[in-house]
């Protein structure tokens, strides 16, 4: 597969799009808890029928403060991956150095973005919710694969950025207005990412044998089973903010129903619509036709 797209059109429509953290979060620009910031295809509240309406909304922002704290997380690894490319292509295309550094450039602000975010959400929610981490750890663990295999998890994480707004955030008025905001400017610039990103996986596979192929399509399976376990933690935590923020008790088969559903919401939010997007697997497909069978089959597990 040829991409229909170059670094330099990347780069002239990131040069177009460009905002600061600024202009999205801090002074007039506040969370409304009255309402909610996951889309219900993401969070997947209501079918936990056990829970009052109020739990149920509590419940989705918790999981907002957790879907933009993962993001946070797998940019702490994406921005040293990209630096490390960029680097490497100094003295070849200079709209793919420049095209890289914008792509850079724009990881570390949303990693600033989202912690701002944290910091707002933990002053009006009123209580901390414990996430996974750390994120240098996650890091390491991710970034101890081969580049291929690497590469092709963040172009996993760009495609699923763009289902998630475009499928569910982008037509849902029920959200609060200033974390779709924080969504919206992410997915803007995660779009021409998702492009970079498969410019760059060409150009890592371009001279490995299929062997060396093959094994990374295995290690991007690895890290996604290594980022599931991630997730199944990420849910218990959920269920920890939870009854500390409502004062709730579970029964053990409330416990279990809650584990269940919201696992199977975070697998879906984090692998599933990545490993199934369209473009992720023709890609995956441009480098190994036998590749995609096997990774549509697996996703089914994440679904």
């Amino acid at each position: 597969m040829q991409p229909q797209f170059t670094y330099q059109d990347a780069l002239a429509a990131s040069e177009k799009i460009s905002w600061r953290v600024e202009d999205l979060i801090g002074g007039d620009k506040t969370l409304d808890f009255d309402k909610p910031f996951l889309p219900e295809t993401l969070a997947r509240v209501e079918p936990l029928a056990f829970l009052s309406a109020t739990e149920q909304l509590t419940l989705n922002q918790i999981r907002g403060h957790g879907y933009l704290y993962m993001f946070g997380l797998v940019e702490e690894f994406i921005l040293p991956f990209v630096m490390d490319h960029a680097r490497e292509r100094l003295n070849e295309d200079d709209y793919a150095v420049r095209a890289f550094l914008e792509f850079a450039g724009e990881e570390a602000k949303h990693i600033h973005l989202f912690k701002c975010f944290r910091r707002e959400f933990e002053d009006g929610f009123g209580n901390h919710c414990e996430v996974i981490g750390p994120p240098e750890a996650i890091a390491e663990a991710v970034l101890s694969h081969s580049r291929l295999a690497v590469a092709l998890t963040i172009l996993h994480i760009e495609w699923m950025t763009q289902r998630h707004y475009l499928d569910s955030v982008h037509d849902d008025r029920d959200l609060d207005p200033q974390f779709k905001s924080l969504l919206r400017h992410h997915w803007m610039e995660e779009a021409q990412h998702a492009k970079l990103d498969t410019l760059m996986i060409g150009s890592i596979a371009e001279a490995l044998p299929a062997d060396d192929i093959a094994r990374a399509v295995e290690e991007y399976v690895e890290i996604g089973k290594f980022l599931d376990g991630g997730v199944r933690r990420q849910a218990e935590l959920d269920l920890e903010a939870l009854t500390r923020t409502t004062g709730r008790r579970f029964t053990a088969s409330e416990r279990d129903r809650f584990l269940d559903v919201q696992h199977a919401a975070q697998r879906w939010t984090f692998i599933g619509s990545g490993m199934t997007h369209a473009n992720f697997l023709a890609t995956l497909e441009s480098l190994s036709p036998a590749a995609r069978a096997p990774i549509e089959q697996l996703a089914r597990a994440f679904c």
